[in-house]
């Protein structure tokens, strides 16, 4: 499959034709330029007067989440290190977002592409994939995810693109448009353009990485929390400061969470981690779709319950300020899962208490009413200066 015409000709033949990459990368970065940015949101909470509350609507890329910018990177990176070349497989172990995105980047540029997947994956995200051309590679046992992927791209002769490895060193955390300067060009304008708090999830942790080394090299003195979930190896390889930490059961919360810490996660750019329940999360999602009237999926859930406790920390102590999170995809996605009460009731999550006290807080600025494993960066609190 030939998505664009070949500038150049190589003798050297089909097996690397430096013109077909140099098509490639041409073909994603026009792409790009194509591409508008995303709309940073301001949510109006009259209760939380001088606590100003963004959300960084990722679920309007072309592919309609957060990973699309993995996505692309990750397709640069390999391009440009030689790992893709002409009719390359192209494999990857996801649960369901970064796969649909590489599946799009793998049609433009005309190489096959795999996802390795949970078989619990959505019904939605299977037929996104399929809709851009790639193969869905359903699995039975989400901890072999990494073995099956790597096996897969053995047997087929291909690549394994290994985005919980990769996703870290194919950002670029300097600048470059990454999310992270996005978000301070579009605050430039607003009350308080120096953020409190960025909060983001961890799914490869890349995502963290890139703007935890960002508001350092940028001299910011903004603080980064992440938001883990139940079934998840993050938050206790953090607290513990020891990365050999796993989890038996996978994350409920699609596209964050996972059962072993990625290399891509970088603890050290952290200052706060929050270990958010799954029902909460669930409730959260559902709050936060009302507030903005249209779905948004699980991990924006996550992401905007660890922000509401910030929030109410700050209002405790009468601090203003401003905060960032993410709406990391469409709820649209979930129609058959976070929001079937059926599917709910099945895996014995009960959304609705805590639902009443996020909403109470949003609607009074009381305290937030809810307990969660919440710890400061162990090692900010030897070292005060970091």
């Amino acid at each position: 499959m030939q998505t664009f015409p070949f500038r150049h000709l190589n003798p050297a033949g089909p097996a690397y034709r430096r013109g077909w990459v140099d098509e490639a990368v041409a073909a994603i970065e026009a792409d790009q330029c194509r591409t508008a940015d995303t709309h940073l949101i301001r949510l109006i909470v009259p209760a939380l007067a001088g606590i100003d509350i963004y959300l960084k609507d990722e679920s309007t890329h072309p592919t309609g989440s957060l990973k699309h910018r993995l996505a692309r990177s990750l397709f640069l990176y390999a391009l440009c290190n030689g790992h893709i070349r002409e009719r390359t497989p192209v494999v990857e172990a996801s649960s369901g977002s970064t796969a649909v995105s590489e599946a799009y980047f793998a049609q433009m540029i005309g190489v096959p592409f795999y996802a390795v997947m949970p078989r619990t994956t959505s019904a939605e995200k299977i037929a996104a994939i399929e809709h851009y051309g790639g193969n869905c590679h359903l699995i039975d046992d989400g901890r072999a995810l990494y073995a099956e992927a790597g096996a897969l791209a053995a047997r087929l002769g291909g690549h394994y693109m290994d985005q919980f490895t990769f996703a870290e060193r194919a950002t670029d955390w300097r600048g470059n448009n990454n999310i992270a300067e996005s978000i301070f060009t579009q605050l430039q304008g607003e009350p308080r353009p120096l953020l409190d708090w960025i909060v983001m999830g961890a799914g490869t942790g890349g995502t963290s990485a890139t703007i935890g080394r960002y508001l350092r090299y940028r001299q910011y003195p903004t603080r980064l929390c992440v938001a883990d979930v139940e079934h998840s190896a993050f938050f206790d390889c953090f607290s513990s400061q020891d990365r050999s930490h796993v989890c038996d059961r996978p994350s409920l919360i699609e596209g964050v969470g996972r059962p072993r810490c990625e290399p891509s996660f970088v603890p050290g750019v952290v200052d706060r981690m929050m270990k958010i329940p799954d029902a909460a999360t669930i409730a959260a999602m559902n709050v936060l779709s009302r507030r903005l009237r249209r779905a948004v999926g699980g991990s924006t859930g996550t992401n905007f319950l660890a922000l509401c406790r910030l929030a109410s920390d700050m209002r405790k102590v009468n601090q203003t300020g401003s905060l960032v999170t993410l709406i990391c995809d469409s709820g649209e996605r979930y129609r058959q899962t976070y929001y079937e009460p059926a599917w709910l009731k099945a895996r014995g999550l009960d959304p609705a208490p805590f639902e009443a006290a996020l909403s109470s807080f949003l609607d009074t600025a009381h305290p937030l009413a809810l307990e969660f494993e919440d710890v400061t960066n162990p090692q900010n609190l030897l070292n005060p200066e970091a």
